[in-house]
């Protein structure tokens, strides 16, 4: 079985194109830190390439940016190129079944959350500072 669950960042805000068949896809890259270990004191990353399909892509597109932590769940690929300086790299390539968005809006990508303006808080809801939560 070939499924990858990955959780990082976005590395840059997601790209939506239509193929020549009029089916959206969307194409963002996620950055996963590696746990680090006593001799390794620099953070470390892998990055994936990941597309969404449909509906999905669409989501991605509109809700996902630059720095947003999401899930992504599906295949992973290794793709090989040749690079400009004539050297064979490989690339990670996910197409995504699920993706769960982990950021809110409100969120930045430091995730410090900062609340949403009183004008755009639903009908019948009121702000709370998270200071008056009782957890």
């Amino acid at each position: 079985m070939n499924k990858l669950t990955l959780i990082g960042n976005l590395t840059r805000d997601p790209e939506l194109r239509t193929t020549s068949s009029g089916v959206n896809v969307c194409d963002f890259t996620v950055a996963v830190n590696r746990r680090k270990t006593a001799n390794n004191q620099n953070p470390e990353a892998d990055f994936f390439r990941v597309s969404a399909w449909r509906q999905l892509g669409e989501n991605c597109a509109k809700f996902l940016a630059k720095g947003r932590k999401v899930c992504v769940i599906g295949p992973v690929s290794v793709r090989t190129y040749t690079g400009s300086d004539g050297t064979t790299r490989a690339s990670l390539e996910v197409t995504a079944d699920d993706v769960e968005f982990l950021s809110s809006r409100n969120e930045d990508a430091s995730g410090d959350f900062s609340p949403a303006p009183a004008a755009s808080q639903p009908a019948g809801f009121t702000a709370v500072e998270t200071d008056e939560l009782p957890f």
